[in-house]
């Protein structure tokens, strides 16, 4: 025992040597736990590290370095990147003056050579230099003042339906109502029902409010039942004139169509939820592999959520969105047209590579790809990201040399120009997967080692433009159609279900597409509610 006296012969210090080891190998024991602890509570500190860094890059990521769209970003946050900046990749004079620059065309308004009524002001009583009275004065020169206004007057038709008996049977037949009307009912016109679909559809304001509105307005009382089944009846003409299958035989015969989709609030029973946060994808039942977007965050819709997808041509004459149930495979190629066959724009999500074999090519956004390298070269250490900004600049210059043999006529770029960028593009994308290739990440492989690799395996995807001067760089023109839906959630918050989404996607294509080719709104809603819809032009038969 501890503190005992051995004796001082050899069997006591046999005792007592004994009782040392013992006590050193459970002090042996006690470091290697210790050990053991302190190497975990090191892992610990270094997996931390590396969240709190991750977590330090995504909280200064913004509109210009992620897929996060501007309207997300905080307040202010595009005047504290200004400050931010160093260096402007558009180099401004300070002595510009903020506004429409010198030669701009503007859009002021312009005087109307025959106006509907012509009125004259009073004449001035007093100079108004001296203030003396302008009596007999002679008259000179006048000016002239132009007013343009709407006045909004409530007007009542009553239509009468004559009625004639048939001479053999007796039968009596009565005139029909014009389209909209109805035999011995009260309804609203096409005026009031354009007020109720622009209203809601393109104005984002819910039934309810777009309600009131128009009491405010016309001066005519309307219920939020009436101003939806507005929306409603406008979307069954449409589809009994055979919009849809217009508009996807008109997009099929395009050479180009860009790509875009978008997660939507849909808490109707008929909608998919969307996945737990931080879930894996929804597998495709054929390859069990997940769909990802390489800018999906783990707060953006999982590919099981409701989204909108956009279809659009690149010089947005044609604009066709779609309720999708989910953003799998099946749904997202669904609703690209069957019979297209040409060149599909898209922002890198997987879901549309399966439709290769039947197209003609697939360009990658190199936007997209802009926004990822910026983002990679803000994680060092050093400069030892900078091979991401190199990329950028590459493809600036291909897009730039693009542009300049597009304006002299040429159909292709020169080879040994090509041939320079894209051994540049494949030395910078090398080098970020040799740097980043081990370094530590708390959660997979490093942000440039990720971005190095997709770089190298879709290098012919982002390069199509260069090859085919029809395919544009970017998928800006789709992006744009998406905001249409981004912009009636963040106001109205949802769609009740699957089907009002359907007919608000319909309604909205249907209205834009009709603009593009000239008719405006009120005639588009007008027209369609007279049973003479606009439609796409029928494509040339080859």
């Amino acid at each position: 025992m501890p503190g005992v006296p051995f004796p001082d012969d050899a069997a006591g210090l046999r005792a007592a040597n004994g009782q040392l080891r013992g006590l050193l190998a459970d002090r042996a024991e006690d470091i290697v736990v210790l050990r053991a602890a302190l190497d975990a509570e090191r892992e610990l500190r270094r997996v931390l590290e590396l969240q709190v860094a991750e977590l330090r890059r995504r909280l200064g990521m913004d509109s210009t370095d992620s897929g996060t769209p501007s309207s997300k970003e905080r307040i202010g946050a595009r005047e504290a990147r200004r400050a931010r900046r160093q260096e402007s990749e558009r180099e401004r004079s300070r002595d510009r003056k903020p506004g429409g620059q010198p030669g701009h065309p503007g859009k002021g308004l312009a005087r109307d050579p025959d106006p509907g009524e012509r009125k004259e002001a009073p004449r001035p009583a007093e100079c108004r230099g001296c203030r003396a009275g302008l009596d007999g004065a002679a008259a000179v020169a006048g000016r002239w003042a132009q007013v343009t206004d709407v006045e909004i007057v409530r007007t009542v038709t009553e239509w009468a339906l004559p009625g004639l008996e048939c001479p053999c049977c007796g039968t009596v037949t009565f005139a029909e109502p014009p389209p909209g009307a109805h035999a011995g009912s009260v309804s609203y016109g096409p005026v009031l029902n354009a007020a109720a679909i622009l209203l809601t559809a393109c104005g984002n304001v819910p039934p309810e409010r777009a309600a009131a509105l128009i009491g405010m307005l016309p001066g005519t009382e309307v219920s939020a039942g009436w101003v939806d089944k507005a929306s409603s009846r406008l979307s069954a003409l449409l589809g009994k004139a055979g919009l849809d299958e217009a508009m996807l035989a008109a997009l099929a015969a395009e050479k180009v169509l860009a790509a875009d989709e978008t997660p939507v609030n849909v808490p109707g029973r008929d909608a998919p939820q969307p996945a737990a946060p931080g879930g894996e994808g929804e597998k495709d039942p054929e390859d069990g592999k997940s769909e990802k977007d390489p800018e999906d965050g783990k707060g953006k819709a999982a590919p099981g959520a409701p989204h909108v997808l956009v279809v659009r041509t690149p010089d947005e004459r044609l604009t066709w969105l779609q309720a999708l149930a989910s953003r799998r495979e099946g749904a997202v190629a669904g609703g690209i047209p069957a019979p297209f066959r040409g060149f599909l724009i898209t922002d890198g999500y997987t879901g549309y590579q399966h439709m290769l074999p039947r197209l003609a090519g697939i360009q990658q956004c190199c936007q997209h790809v802009i926004r990822r390298c910026r983002s990679v070269t803000k994680l060092g250490p050093g400069a030892l990201q900078s091979w991401a900004g190199d990329v950028i600049a590459i493809l600036r210059e291909a897009h730039q040399a693009v542009e300049e043999a597009r304006a002299r006529g040429d159909t292709a770029l020169d080879t040994r120009l090509l041939g320079g960028l894209r051994e540049r593009y494949d030395q910078a994308f090398s080098t970020g997967i040799i740097h980043s290739r081990l370094r530590d990440r708390h959660d997979g492989n490093h942000p440039g080692y990720a971005l190095g690799a997709w770089l190298r395996g879709y290098k012919e995807q982002v390069w199509l433009f260069t090859r085919d001067f029809a395919v544009d760089w970017t998928n800006n023109v789709s992006e744009r159609g998406a905001k249409a839906a981004k912009r009636h959630q963040a106001v109205s918050g949802y769609w009740h279900s699957l089907a009002t989404l359907a007919r608000w996607c319909r309604i909205r294509s249907y209205l834009d597409s009709a603009a593009a080719h000239g008719t405006t709104p009120l005639d588009a809603i007008r027209d369609a509610l007279a049973g003479k819809p606009w439609l796409p032009p029928l494509p040339a038969v080859a």
